[in-house]
C-alpha cells in the first residue's frame, strides 16, 4: 500500500471512531487556546485530533502557503464554530496574546527555531516527529525545554498502539525467550511528483518555506509532502517513516541509544528523482540486542507482502512480528506453530493528543508519553544512521557525552550551517 494512502485511510478511520470515543472530560471549563504552525496535511491531522479530544480551540494558524492558510482557517471554523486568526510568519503568531499551547506541524527543518521560540514564550508544545533535523538542534531544544519547564509531547503516536503494547508485554513475560536480534523494515513504492525545476505555486513563499535549510530550486517532488525523500528537508525514508519503528523498538526493549551504527545502500532505481537512499541497511548496536533496519523503495519489497511494514523480534523460543494493529508469533524449531493476534488501535493519534491535552489542563508532566529527551534518542539514532550512510563510515556514539568519537568527518554532520539570516541554536 502506498504510504500516503495508508496514513490517509487510517487517519480517516481514526477520526470517525474518535467522534464516538472522545467526550470532553472537562465539562464547561475554559477551552485551551491553541496556535497551529504548519497548517498543511499533517498539521491539520493533529489539529483535528485535538478537536476530537475536546477542550481546545485553535485560535491561530500559520503557514507560508496562503492556500494552506486560508483552507485550514476555513475548515477549522466549520469544525469548531470560530475562525482562527491567520498568520504568515510564526513570530507574529507567537506574539499573539492568550495562547496556552502550540502545535508544530511543519517539516523538520523548521522544528528547532519554532520550538525554542515557543519555549521562550512559556507555551506548552505538541511537536511532530522527528524532534529536529540535526542532532545539535535536538540538544538545543532539550535545553530550551528544561529551562522553560513547559509540557511537551512529541508526535510518536505509535506508542499508543495496543499491538505494540501487547508485544512488549509478551516479550517482557519471556514468551519468546531472550531477544538476540531485532529486524525492522518498511518497504514501499513512493508516489513521486515532477522533478522538473519550475516556479513554485503562486500561493507558496518558497524562500520562507526553505527557511534555515538550503534553498534548492523548486520542483513538486521536494515541495509539500514530497519533501520527505529530499536530503536537505526530510533526510530520507528511515528518518521520516522508519523512525517510528526505531522508536517502538527502543520503547519495547527499554533501550537508550546505540553505541555503534553502520549504514550502507544507495540510490539505485530512483537516481535523479530523490536524493536519499532507495535502498538502505543500517546495523545499530544497542546494549540488549543488535537492531537491523532495511528498506527498499522499488521492486517486490518482502517476498511475503504481509511483512513489508513491521518489526521482527527474534528470541531463543521464537520470533514475534509486530505491526500497528497485530502480532504474529512463530515458535522456534522446524515445525514451530504460528499464532496470530489482531489488535487494532483505531485512535492512536487521538490518544496521543489526549495525553498532551490532559497534561496541559492538569499541569501534570507525568501524563506525557514521549518527552523531548526520549524523542531525541529515537531521532538522533536515525540521524546517526544517515550520517554513517553519507560518510560511508562506522559511527561510534558516546552516549554520555552525546558526541561522535574518532570520526571528524562524521562529527561535522552533527550540525549543519543555517542559511542567510538564520542562526543555528
Amino acid at each position: 500500500m502506498k504510504r500516503r494512502k495508508f496514513i490517509r485511510i487510517t487517519s480517516a478511520g481514526s477520526a470517525a471512531l474518535a467522534a464516538n470515543l472522545f467526550i470532553p472530560v472537562f465539562g464547561q471549563e475554559k477551552k485551551l487556546k491553541i496556535g497551529l504552525i504548519g497548517s498543511g496535511w499533517y498539521g491539520m491531522v493533529i489539529a483535528k485530533a485535538a478537536l476530537k479530544v475536546g477542550g481546545v480551540e485553535v485560535t491561530a494558524v500559520c503557514d507560508v502557503d496562503s492556500d494552506h492558510l486560508n483552507n485550514s482557517a476555513s475548515e477549522l471554523e466549520k469544525l469548531q464554530g470560530s475562525k482562527p486568526r491567520a498568520f504568515k510568519y510564526y513570530t507574529d503568531l507567537l506574539d499573539m496574546k492568550g495562547l496556552d499551547a502550540l502545535f508544530i506541524g511543519t517539516p523538520p527543518h523548521w522544528h528547532a527555531l519554532i520550538f525554542i521560540a515557543a519555549c521562550e514564550k512559556g507555551l506548552d508544545i505538541y511537536c511532530e516527529k522527528p524532534l529536529s533535523y540535526d542532532i545539535q538542534e535536538g540538544l538545543a531544544m532539550i535545553n530550551a525545554a528544561n529551562k522553560a519547564g513547559n509540557i511537551i509531547q512529541i508526535g510518536f503516536q505509535r506508542r499508543q498502539s495496543e499491538a505494540f503494547r501487547k508485544a512488549k508485554e509478551l516479550i517482557d513475560s519471556g514468551r519468546i525467550g531472550n531477544i538476540h536480534q531485532v529486524n525492522a523494515q518498511i518497504h514501499y513504492i513512493p508516489e513521486l511528483k515532477a522533478t522538473t525545476v519550475q516556479p513554485p505555486p503562486p500561493s507558496l513563499d518558497w524562500e520562507e518555506w526553505c527557511g534555515p535549510a538550503p534553498k534548492l530550486d523548486y520542483c513538486p517532488n521536494i515541495g509539500h509532502i514530497a519533501w520527505r525523500l529530499e536530503k536537505e528537508y526530510g533526510n530520507g525514508h528511515l528518518a521520516d517513516w522508519g523512525i517510528h519503528h526505531i522508536d517502538i523498538i527502543r520503547y519495547i526493549m527499554g533501550e537508550g541509544m546505540p553505541e555503534k551504527i553502520y549504514s550502507s545502500g544507495g540510490i539505485f532505481e530512483l537516481k535523479g528523482k530523490i536524493t536519499t537512499p532507495d535502498t538502505l541497511i543500517s546495523e545499530m548496536t544497542f546494549k540488549c540486542a543488535p537492531v537491523v533496519w532495511q528498506h527498499r523503495l522499488w521492486g517486490k519489497g518482502d517476498v511475503n507482502g504481509e511483512y513489508n511494514n513491521g518489526i521482527f523480534f527474534h528470541g531463543e523460543k521464537g520470533t514475534l512480528f509486530a505491526t500497528d494493529s497485530g502480532i504474529s508469533i512463530f515458535d522456534a524449531g522446524n515445525n514451530g506453530k504460528r499464532e496470530d493476534m489482531s489488535i487494532p488501535t483505531e485512535s492512536m493519534q487521538e490518544n496521543h493528543m489526549k495525553n498532551f491535552v490532559d497534561a496541559v489542563r492538569l499541569k501534570d508532566k507525568k501524563l506525557i508519553i514521549c518527552t523531548p529527551e526520549d524523542a531525541f534518542k529515537s531521532t538522533a539514532t536515525v540521524q546517526l544512521a544517515m550520517i554513517s550512510y553519507n560518510t560511508g563510515s562506522t559511527v561510534n556514539w558516546d552516549v554520555q557525552k552525546k558526541e561522535i568519537t574518532d570520526n571528524p568527518q562524521a562529527s561535522k554532520l552533527l550540525r549543519r550551517e543555517y542559511r542567510g539570516k538564520y542562526i543555528h541554536p
